[in-house]
């Protein structure tokens, strides 16, 4: 997520650069024909064309309305995912207690256990945000000159870092064993705090009011994990990006020989106005489509993503602070105003 006020004109450029060297191309060549080699028939009405392109204009807006959707029912999940973690922390620190127990535990005893049901969920925190992280081929970050820019501009931990590293930090080693074996982690995960809360109820650490009441909580982050997953792992319909992508292609080399045949009625040297304003022209749509496909995707790890890293580690400080935990991290800040 971009944390700064705007992108600067020399990071727009940079994203689009190849574009425009690709449009300076498509729009110098008719241009130089049509003047050096007088082959005029190159020249075409501008109506058909401008039609064109109004189709164009609303196939990309379409894709963009689409895109922007996938975004926000992205980050509205992981809100969710945000106030049901604190909604968490607190249930297990005032529902688990000696009030019901058949043997009391000490005071230490019950810290103990309640950190390690607190810990587990930033493990399932950090299981989901690696496997959001994973590389789909539909993605385009990791395209070679995005993956140019990403490597330059900010770090992905995710694409950095090894999910067990990540891991034995918040389990037992028993329990890293079971869930790295398995291929849904966070499903796993999710799976081992339900039997710790049997346990627990069993043990009379939590009455059946309390069990109830968290074990729907653990429902919740199974529905919040199962919307990501509905989102990383069904793209924006091929289809319609295809086609999009092929309908910008033929307007754009279309559009420098609608501008000969305008600039061509000036005279003069001013038919070589039809490069600049052909690569204006072709540039606003080329970026319009680049920027549907950079939203697409809001957990590909790109710098328009649903900044996933960044709010686990808020909601693992808020956690850990509720119990006043010793070792607690910082948040993340913006590499380059980029929030990952």
């Amino acid at each position: 997520m971009h944390a700064g006020q705007k992108f600067s004109i020399k990071e727009v450029l940079l994203w689009t650069r190849r574009d425009i060297f690709s449009l300076l191309i498509i729009a110098a060549l008719p241009t130089c024909c049509y003047v050096l080699l007088d082959w005029k028939w190159l020249a075409i009405p501008w109506l058909p064309i401008a039609l064109l392109g109004t189709a164009v204009a609303f196939v990309v807006g379409f894709k963009n309305n689409a895109s922007y959707d996938r975004m926000w029912e992205a980050r509205k999940v992981w809100g969710s995912i945000v106030n049901s973690s604190r909604s968490w922390g607190i249930s297990v620190k005032d529902f688990i207690t000696n009030d019901f127990a058949k043997e009391k535990v000490s005071a230490d005893e019950l810290t103990a256990i309640q950190l390690k049901i607190i810990k587990r969920h930033i493990a399932w925190l950090t299981s989901l945000r690696f496997q959001l992280r994973e590389a789909r081929v539909w993605e385009g970050v990791y395209k070679k000159h995005n993956q140019e820019y990403k490597d330059k501009w900010f770090k992905v931990e995710e694409h950095n870092n090894k999910l067990e590293d990540a891991l034995k930090h918040h389990l037992s080693t028993d329990e890293l064993k079971i869930v790295l074996s398995k291929s849904n982690r966070a499903a796993q995960i999710i799976s081992l705090q339900s039997e710790e809360l049997r346990g627990l109820k069993l043990k009379g650490l939590i009455d059946d009011f309390r069990h109830m009441e968290l074990q729907k909580l653990l429902v919740e982050f199974y529905t919040y994990q199962g919307a990501s997953e509905r989102i990383k792992n069904f793209p924006y319909p091929r289809q319609f990006a295809t086609l999009n992508l092929y309908f910008i292609r033929i307007f754009v080399a279309l559009v420098p020989l609608g501008m000969l045949q305008e600039f061509g009625k000036l005279g003069g040297w001013l038919v070589w106005l039809t490069i600049p304003f052909s690569v204006l022209s072709a540039w606003i749509f080329t970026t319009l489509e680049k920027i549907g496909e950079a939203t697409e995707s809001p957990f590909e790890g790109s710098a328009n993503d649903v900044p996933i890293t960044s709010i686990c580690r808020t909601i693992e400080i808020d956690l850990l602070e509720m119990f006043n935990h010793k070792e607690i991290p910082l948040p993340l800040k913006p590499e380059n105003n980029i929030l990952i």
